[in-house]
């Protein structure tokens, strides 16, 4: 199967070309923004024809949380209209699109871990603008699949850990929030649950939520990053009002993935994919956290 993947240069999309020796069954076509610009028509459709493209994963998004407060009509472009252009060339195409959402999408106002059909209620530009993404997929009657994650890291790019890990090195004790409570998400063990839903039959557009197993707050997260890594300094516990931001942030988004896992695919323990991670990121002998 040829599967053609927008937003290459993206940690996400990085992941999928990390693990795609692992699908050798499968032809995987990768394109950046100069390849494959989403917004606009005619470049898509020529990284298609050229990848004779039998499925669409889209990564390419735009992320920037607090940034989309100032540049909304940037993040509606990639988030929205992107999106919106892609469903349609893909149900012109007759082939599957697999999309990636975001717990932004939820209010975060809740203490239970949040299924597909929980009602969604955004707090700030970034997660509307997901959530519009969805929308006109949904509306455009194309097949596949939407992907709802959260707390995104990898070996690649910049993210919470590789910032934690830069901080550590650098021997600053963080003060990080601990009253947000959500799920990670290893980029890798994402773009591996894709490869593997790709196996079974796409019909009609399905909603999964899919991140790591385990609910804990993003002190946590960066306390165990200190303890993998060994760093002497401590990680302080603070409140969202002592760490304002632009963008609202969900005081609660842990998902739900019982979904996707009754579809057998595995959802592996935070701890477990954190550890593979910081592995992965000690043998990058040339990376920068800067």
């Amino acid at each position: 199967m040829n599967i053609a993947v927008t937003g290459s240069q993206g940690q996400l999309g990085l992941s999928f070309r990390k693990i795609s020796a692992s699908y050798s069954q499968h032809r995987l076509f990768f394109a950046g923004r100069t390849e494959a610009d989403i917004t606009r028509r005619e470049s898509v459709e020529h990284f298609l024809d050229r990848s004779r493209a039998e499925v669409l994963i889209n990564c390419a998004a735009y992320t920037a949380v607090d940034r989309a407060e100032k540049e909304q009509s940037a993040a509606w472009l990639i988030n929205a209209e992107g999106p919106a252009l892609l469903s349609h060339i893909a149900k012109e195409r007759g082939i599957p699109l697999i999309h990636f959402s975001t717990d932004y999408v939820f209010p975060g106002t809740g203490h239970q871990p949040l299924r597909e059909n929980d009602p969604t209620s955004p707090q700030n530009t970034y997660g509307r603008t997901k959530l519009a993404g969805e929308a006109a997929i949904k509306e455009s009657g194309c097949r596949g699949a939407i992907f709802r994650t959260a707390w995104l890291y990898s070996e690649f790019g910049h993210n919470f850990v590789r910032t934690m890990i830069r901080l550590g090195q650098q021997g600053i004790s963080p003060r990080v929030v601990a009253d947000q409570i959500g799920s990670p998400t290893y980029a890798v063990d994402l773009a591996d649950a894709v490869m593997r839903i790709l196996e079974q039959p796409l019909d009609g557009m399905e909603i999964y939520h899919y991140s790591n197993e385990g609910c804990i707050s993003w002190f946590d997260f960066a306390h165990e990053i200190f303890s993998i890594a060994g760093f002497p300094g401590k990680v302080q516990a603070i409140s969202s009002a002592e760490y304002p931001t632009d963008a609202a942030r969900p005081a609660y988004s842990v998902l739900s993935s019982q979904k996707i896992a009754h579809k057998g695919i595995p959802i592996l323990f935070w701890k477990n994919s954190l550890r593979r991670c910081y592995t992965e990121i000690e043998s990058l002998s040339t990376v920068s956290f800067r």
